[in-house]
């Protein structure tokens, strides 16, 4: 969940641009920034540039970064071309600062509005606290530069330093934090709060799809429009749709968690570090699968038990500290986990399944696997078999078959006293056998 929480938001008049100047938003003092970045998102980070590219003293800057991570910076209100603050030093003395960024003016406000009603995905982008590049890019075309440049955050800080002191560099630091969470900050800083700008929004809308109140005397007649039997009876006639992206050559790299802060007490950074490479390993697996033609008639995969995931994070080589913590969390030990883990690199869960599950085929089943094994071999030639379970053990050797609940064979190997997976499944008995007996 969001550290962020927003205290207030203030009276507005009726009059949009009149009710701009009374429009305040005041958000509780967040908590210590320890081990993570200011700024996540790209227009985030587009605000700290403006910051890092305008201030002469880069110490102030280091300052300002010490002071936001240690939760120096009290509750923050935004209004209109204004950001305050009280942000205390070291020793705790109280700092008043302000950062000023200049308003657009009623045109400009009047273009923006006018641009983003022209394309839905930039109002539904902003309903999803998001503001992507080609809203600001569009923006800009239109002569309305949102996110602020060199030289546009102006401070102000009772410290009476004449640049951006520390107080001022650290308010604009958490404020990069704010502005992750919801790009109506920035807006409201522009000069239009949220509820202002969506209800301007709504009325250009309705007014550029032409909707009118109804004359007198037609309330009753039939509404214009096109019915949906009849949209839908012209589906066939639409263009088809784009052809699928391709796969990329190899998973994306996950953030890199190297930062000049130390981690927070507790954290396992190489664990942390680990697991988002898995999971980009994952989405690209699952991808893969996506792409793969007839994936739609497939069935969904069940969600992994933590006892199967543990296997599947130890079969990627984590190392042996995070091996010993996944076999401990999943209380198979380090022999029992090297078992699954092996048992795993075979086929996954179905393999981990037959490893561990022991099931008697009754009825079709029971039919079925019988059926398999007297057509794997001639009568001179089929091997001596003992059954127990789904379980088929080869008599007098170490070989033995595992008969799984999707009706393939396994091939298993008695090694220092117990069963091992010996190879992937087969439909054929007999190639399974094969692969137990070390024949292939």
């Amino acid at each position: 969940m969001s550290d962020i929480h927003d205290e207030t938001y203030g009276a507005v008049d009726d009059d949009p641009r009149a009710g701009a100047q009374s429009d305040e938003r005041t958000f509780a003092a967040l908590p210590p920034a320890h081990g993570r970045g200011f700024a996540q998102s790209w227009w985030g980070q587009s605000w700290l540039k403006a910051l890092e590219d305008t201030a002469l003293d880069l110490q102030q800057l280091k300052t300002g970064r010490r002071l936001a991570r240690a939760g120096a910076v009290g509750a923050v209100s935004v209004r209109p071309g204004r950001i305050t603050a009280v942000v205390k030093d070291r020793d705790g003395t109280p700092h008043r600062s302000d950062v000023l960024l200049q308003e657009l003016s009623p045109e400009e406000w009047d273009r923006f509005l006018s641009m983003t009603i022209e394309r839905a995905g930039h109002i539904a982008a902003l309903l999803d606290r998001e503001m992507p590049p080609h809203l600001v890019e569009d923006a800009a075309a239109a002569g309305v530069e949102l996110l602020p440049g060199i030289g546009d955050l102006e401070p102000e800080c009772d410290c009476d330093a004449w640049d951006h002191c520390g107080h001022t560099a650290a308010l604009c630091y958490q404020v990069a934090r704010l502005l992750d969470e919801d790009p109506f900050v920035l807006l409201l800083v522009r000069g239009r709060g949220e509820r202002i700008l969506l209800d301007e929004l709504q009325v250009r809308s309705v007014a550029e799809a032409g909707f009118q109140e109804p004359l007198e005397g037609t309330q009753d007649a039939a509404p214009e429009g096109v019915s949906a039997a009849e949209a839908y009876a012209d589906g066939a006639i639409l263009p088809p749709l784009p052809g699928l992206p391709p796969l990329p050559a190899e998973p994306g790299l996950p953030p890199t968690l190297d930062t000049e802060a130390e981690p927070a007490p507790g954290l396992d950074v190489p664990a942390v570090e680990f697991l988002a490479a898995q999971a980009a390993v994952e989405a690209y697996r699952l991808l893969a699968d996506a792409l793969t033609p007839g994936h739609e008639k497939s069935s969904v995969e069940a969600e992994l038990t933590e006892a199967e995931d543990a296997v599947r994070l130890a079969a990627a080589q984590p190392g042996a500290v995070i091996e010993a913590r996944l076999a401990a969390e999943s209380e198979r030990g380090r022999d029992g986990l090297a078992l699954a883990v092996r048992a795993w690199t075979y086929g996954g869960r179905a393999a981990l399944h037959v490893l561990e599950e022991e099931w008697t085929p009754r009825g079709e089943a029971l039919a079925r696997a019988r059926a398999a094994l007297d057509a794997a071999w001639d009568e001179d030639e089929r091997p001596r078999l003992r059954a127990a379970h789904n379980r088929w053990t080869v008599v007098g050797t170490d070989a033995q078959l595992r008969h799984g609940r999707d009706g393939r064979w396994w091939p298993y190997r008695k090694e220092r006293g117990r069963w091992v997976p010996a190879g992937p499944a087969a439909h054929d008995p007999a190639t399974a056998l094969a692969m137990a007996s070390g024949k292939e």
